[in-house]
């Protein structure tokens, strides 16, 4: 790659810019100060962020600093969706927010060196402000005709809920963070997600109209999709998210593994740190064999050490395999072992019944003959263990961390019993 931006082409990551030349120049002179928001309208980022996260490292490996900006003012607000009304969350938790935030985006950015990170707060700037200062210094620069062709402003104002003064003055706080860290930090770059990009060259005008002369530029990477028409970042239990108390490093691990193939060699450009090379023979062997999943358990390994740690994935990794019948079961952890299981199939028993009962209950049996008949086939098993005789119930002592049963009916179909107190 001759420079940044060719890689970014290269991976599908440069959806637009307001002067590729310009851009190109400033880059080639550097050094330059980039940023990307992050609102904290959850208590974690989720995969869809990854995009952004994982480009502002890429961005800092090409030399570039960044500045990540957790936005405790515009989280209290949030960008207009096209469809309805934020519900606004109070202070306290938006702060709570920030922290958690903060927390997630750190570990992917480097804090040492000549192009140090630095993690920023908008409302350090806008808290003191108040609204009619706000309304001279800052609305005076707006225009209500341009910031109404705005796509998600637009459908809003089609709709029957039409839209706040609130949502509707999200712009003017977006734009306010990039003429502060412009004056701050000497920030000329900003990056974000294409459907950010009226929200992006707003802040560039603004820029222009009080400081003239200002070089500074904006960066869009294209949105994630599937080919499935699904939205990326949804699982079936929902949102993917980054912290592990809400999505485990377990569920984390299986929605990489199981990205569609016509997915895959995107994906892998967009998310991983391959080299081109690497990437492209990944892709080869996808190819050839789709059904090894070698692309997608690569790029899972990689994301899930990313975000979790190498200790985390090894033991998701180990999980995954066991599960499957090629580990021992009994070295996973009770943590690791429960994450697991509650992504399959699992019914909960005070009592441990016949075994072809059991597989009834789970689903991995149609019927108590089906069962049966999966049995004397040699298909059923239990914790690993081909079962012999299925009106045996299985011992207390089979259960895994004295609660769990993991039920497998041929190689692919998985099912756990939970025997809970009664």
């Amino acid at each position: 790659m001759t420079d940044i931006v060719d890689e970014l082409k290269w991976r599908g990551l440069f959806a637009q810019s307001t002067d590729e030349d310009a851009l190109r120049k400033a880059l080639a002179d550097g050094p330059v100060t980039f940023y990307c928001g992050y609102d904290p309208t959850a208590a974690s980022l989720h995969v869809g962020h990854l995009v952004q996260v994982l480009t502002m490292r890429r961005l800092q490996q090409a030399g570039l600093r960044p500045l990540a900006l957790v936005g405790g003012a515009t989280g209290q607000i949030g960008d207009p969706r096209p469809t309805a009304e934020r519900t606004l969350n109070d202070p306290e938790t938006v702060a709570q927010w920030v922290t958690r935030l903060r927390a997630q985006i750190e570990p992917f950015l480097s804090f040492e060196g000549e192009n140090a990170a630095v993690m920023v707060n908008n409302l350090d700037w806008t808290a003191g402000m108040s609204a009619i200062e706000f309304l001279r210094d800052i609305g005076k620069h707006f225009r209500v005709n341009k910031m109404l062709t705005k796509e998600s402003i637009a459908r809003r104002l089609e709709s029957d809920e039409g839209i706040s003064y609130t949502e509707f003055s999200y712009q003017l706080l977006q734009s306010m963070d990039f003429l502060e860290l412009y004056r701050r930090y000497g920030c000329t770059l900003q990056q974000g997600g294409s459907d950010q990009w009226g929200n992006l060259t707003a802040g560039l005008d603004l820029i222009h109209r009080l400081e003239p002369g200002a070089e500074v530029h904006a960066l869009a990477t294209p949105l994630m999709t599937k080919a499935d028409g699904t939205k990326f970042g949804k699982s079936e239990g929902g949102a993917v998210w980054l912290d592990a108390g809400m999505t485990t490093p377990y569920a984390f691990y299986q929605f990489w593994l199981n990205v569609d193939d016509r997915d895959i060699s995107r994906y892998m450009r967009i998310l991983s740190f391959r080299t081109p090379a690497e990437l492209e023979e990944l892709e080869k062997v996808t190819e050839e064999r789709p059904q090894a999943r070698t692309a997608q358990r690569a790029l899972a390994e990689e994301l899930t050490t990313l975000v979790h740690g190498a200790d985390q994935c090894a033991a998701v990794v180990a999980a995954s395999k066991a599960l499957f019948g090629q580990g021992e079961l009994g070295e996973l952890d009770e943590a690791t072992l429960s994450a697991a299981l509650s992504e399959v199939p699992h019914a909960r028993v005070t009592e441990l019944g016949p075994l072809v009962d059991l597989l009834v209950e789970t689903g991995l049996a149609p019927s108590k003959s089906g069962a049966r008949r999966t049995v004397k086939e040699g298909g059923a098993y239990v914790n690993n263990v081909k079962a012999v005789d299925g009106e045996a119930a299985p011992a207390r002592e089979e259960l895994l961390h004295g609660r769990w049963l993991v039920l497998r009916r041929g190689k692919k179909n998985l099912a756990a019993i939970e025997v809970t107190a009664g």
